[in-house]
């Protein structure tokens, strides 16, 4: 049953994941088309995209979490694993949803946070050289 429990969450965070990379792709082309050449931005769209996948596979599938179905505890008080019963397993399937969406959901707040921070400084200096011109 934990196996089952491995790899649905695998799978769950996996599916989101790709949707979610998908769903970001053209926007994050579009915004490194603006502050990088042409040339370079295709590979940091790759990138970008990879790095939302990792992200959000390893904080989808807790496998430090999940140890404890099976794991027997270090103290008489946790005597043994916690019995996995179809209502945890609901749980553990939205809690993989959830930390999915987190982890994918940082990777795009630092990229956005970083790439509003260049625009800024391409549009002050394109400014400074209509100025000059």
């Amino acid at each position: 049953m934990f196996i089952m429990l491995l790899l649905g969450s695998l799978c769950i965070s996996f599916v989101v994941s790709m949707m979610l990379a998908r769903t970001f792709k053209k926007p994050v082309s579009a915004i490194l088309g603006r502050i990088i050449p042409e040339d370079i931005s295709s590979a940091w769209v790759s990138y970008i995209v990879f790095a939302m996948h990792v992200a959000g596979i390893s904080n989808g599938v807790r496998v430090w979490d999940l140890e404890r179905y099976f794991a027997t505890g270090a103290t008489p008080k946790e005597a043994g694993p916690i019995p996995l019963t179809s209502d945890r397993i609901f749980l553990e399937c939205y809690r993989t949803l959830i930390g999915t969406l987190q982890g994918v959901s940082g990777v795009l707040l630092t990229f956005f946070a970083v790439s509003m921070i260049a625009y800024v400084i391409i549009r002050l200096l394109e400014s400074k050289r209509e100025k000059s011109a």
